[in-house]
Order: C-alpha cells, then structure tokens, then sequence
C-alpha cells in the first residue's frame, strides 16, 4: 500500500510570503530588523567585492611591476664557464620559443659631483636585452661607444646625470696606481634614462655592454655569470627546461625569486575576505531575529493556518523563503552597489596614492570571476543557514498549544 505524500500548495506561499513581506503597523520593528538585514549584507556584499577587487588589482600591478626586472626565467650557474655561447645555441634549437640574453653582473658605485650611489650594474647585449626588456628598449639611445650605460630616471635625478653626460664608475677590482692600489674606476656616458615604475629598481639598475665587462673586468669572452629567458608561459616550460639543463646550473622562475612576498600577499587577502564575511554574518543575525520575531507575532496565524488545512512544510516553505528573498535581494543591491564602486574607482582618479611606493599613482581595482564566485557562494552560504532555524521553528509551532492559549 503507497503513501502519498501531498506536495506544497505554491500558490498559497506565495500569498503568505507577499502578506508578511508588507509592512506591518502593530510590529513595526520587524520589518526594520528585516531591512537592517537587507541593507547589511549589501554592505558587505559590495565592501567584500570592492575590498577583494582592490586586493586583486595591488597584487598583479605588483606582478607587473616586478616582473619588468624580474625576468620570467633566470639561468644561474653553480660552476664557473657553465652558461656559455655554446648552451645559449643548444637552447635556442631545444627551445626556438625563447628569447635569451646572457649577462654579466657587478656591484658598483656610481659618483657624480657630490652624489654617491650604491648600484647593480648588469652587462648585456643591447639587442637582446631589448627584445625582452621593454623597460630598457625605451630607455636606452643609440650610441656606439661600449663604454656607455642605461640608468633609471631616478638615479639620473639625484646624479644629475641627464642622457648624453659622463658618471664615475667605482668598481670592487683593484687597479695598480704607482706602489700601490686603488679601486678600478671609469667614466661611462649615459647612453639612455629608463622608468620602470618602482623608484628603487631605477636607483638601483644600471645596463653597460658586454663589451665594457671584457675590456675593463677581464671578463671571458662568451662566458657569462647567467641568462636571462624570456618567454609566454614560464610556469609550465621551466620544468622542460630544467631536464635540459646540465646539473650545475640552476632554473629560477620569477615567482620563485619573489615567493615570500607574493605569498604574503596571498595569505593577507585570506584574511581579509574570512574578516569581511563577518559583516555578512553579522547581518545574517538580523535575518534570524528578524524571521523569529515573525515567528512569534503570528503563533496564531500559523496555528490557524495549521487547523484551516497548512502542512509543515508549507510553514517551513514560507518562513525559509521569506529568508533568502531578504538575503538575495541584499546579494543583488550589493552587487549592483559593488560594480558600481568598482566602475567609479576604475574610471575617475578619486584615491591617489604615492607612485614611488606603490609603483602606481592610481588605485588598481580589478575584480576576478573567481574572487566574485567566493563572494557569492559564501554570502548565499550564510543565508541558508539563516533562514533554516527560523523555518524549522515556525514549522514546529503546535496548533492546539497556540489557540488554547489565545
């Protein structure tokens, strides 16, 4: 013998859900507590979003900025004559999709009038460097002359060393002066001024020729101190890579160089998404108040509703609904309210911020699928738990006890 089962009456929730849903003069306070519901989940629907855009768009303009300096692929040897002309051939055949450039590298101090600046002087082939650098593309001019260098536009400024005058190389090797010895030093012209973006990579920068490190460091001809690589995918190619390579020399992804960094950036927009969500949950407490206040000033609506022919399910249909019709609709006006914030944050240069720090003078805000995606479904998440007690309470009302009371 089957069971049946009567399924709920659509109609008739609707009709009770549009009923409670009016604003009632004998409990005003409900249906504020059910607007300060709405209202606090579009806050936090629209600061998460905007909080998570903001976030986003630091972190990849970060990204961008570090990756001007921070090749997507560092060759470094462990031994010395490993990254020679011979392995840059073997690459270039093996891997046709890479730009290379092979570099020397030292530590030097530039001097000019009364300034003194600490830098990092790398030798490349000009060419090369270009096709993969567009920072020093930009920056550098064409002269001839191998004793000539790029520095940064912020290293030009406190040098005063504009394109086309002469700055005072200090070197760490030795040069025999009568008995003695002095450290090496030369007088480069300032063949090109480059901006990256970040104040301490143009302090910090500087390019010469190949040529100058061979002539005045003594440096074997086709045996460099490493190889920058160039190319689209990084990520999945450097394993390929890094079975091809010999040993004694090392692959170094960019991300790899500035891991701790980017995690750190990643741990602290965990946190503040898990943060923000409290203002979520805390206007999810205002659903639940809110549906039981309802609960409790229609017990005898309910219990009639009960005696008159309504099924559990229908009360529990009605109440749960009631709770995700707030809660979505509080979804919806913070998305709504979100995009928007973004679009005005985006378009009009309204927050300014310092661009030597930062590496931009305007604030990034760029919202992901994913990040939104998180946002949602963690919202919706709450609502659901906020609207089943209430629901479950009010089904359990028992008809008898109510009306016997009345």
């Amino acid at each position: 013998m089957s069971k049946s089962i009567s399924k709920p009456n659509k109609k008739f929730v609707r009709h009770i859900i549009k009923h409670y849903l009016k604003y009632d003069k004998e409990n005003p306070f409900i249906f504020i507590s059910a607007i300060l519901a709405f209202l606090g989940i579009a806050a936090g629907v629209m600061v998460l979003m905007i909080a998570m855009g903001v976030m986003n768009g630091t972190q990849k303009e970060f990204s961008k900025k570090l990756f001007v300096m921070n090749y997507p692929i560092t060759l470094l040897p462990i031994e010395e004559n490993a990254t020679t002309d011979t392995l840059v051939e073997r690459l270039t055949k093996k891997f046709p999709q890479f730009k290379i450039s092979p570099y020397y590298t030292t530590q030097v101090i530039t001097k000019n009038e009364n300034a003194v600046q600490g830098s990092l002087l790398y030798g490349v082939d000009y060419d090369r460097e270009a096709a993969i650098n567009h920072v020093f593309k930009e920056g550098r001019g064409d002269s001839t002359n191998k004793f000539r260098i790029v520095i940064g536009d912020a290293l030009s400024f406190e040098m005063n060393a504009p394109k086309g005058k002469k700055v005072t190389l200090y070197f760490s090797e030795q040069q025999a002066i009568g008995f003695g010895t002095m450290p090496l030093q030369k007088r480069f012209i300032v063949d090109g001024v480059f901006d990256s973006g970040l104040k301490a990579y143009d302090k910090a920068i500087m390019y010469t020729s190949l040529e100058a490190f061979e002539k005045l460091l003594k440096r074997q001809h086709g045996v460099y101190d490493g190889l920058h690589i160039y190319t689209e995918d990084p990520v999945k190619e450097i394993e390929a890579l890094r079975a091809f390579l010999p040993e004694n020399i090392i692959a170094e992804g960019w991300w790899q160089q500035n891991g701790n960094f980017f995690a750190a950036m990643e741990m602290e927009k965990k946190a503040l998404f898990l943060v923000l969500l409290l203002i979520i949950l805390v206007a999810s407490l205002n659903i639940i108040s809110s549906l039981l206040m309802t609960v409790m000033s229609r017990r005898s609506e309910i219990a009639l509703m009960r005696t008159l022919g309504a099924t559990k399910t229908e009360i529990k249909s009605i109440f749960f609904k009631l709770g995700l019709i707030i809660g979505s609709a509080g979804i919806i006006a913070g998305t709504i309210l979100g995009g928007f914030g973004i679009w005005v944050l985006t378009t009009f240069d309204i927050i300014s911020m310092p661009e030597d720090v930062y590496g931009t003078s305007k604030l990034p805000v760029d919202l992901t699928l994913s990040d939104f995606s998180f946002i949602i479904l963690g919202t919706s998440f709450i609502i659901l738990l906020s609207a089943l007690y209430p629901a479950r309470k009010a089904s359990q009302t028992d008809p008898l006890t109510v009306l016997r009371n009345e």
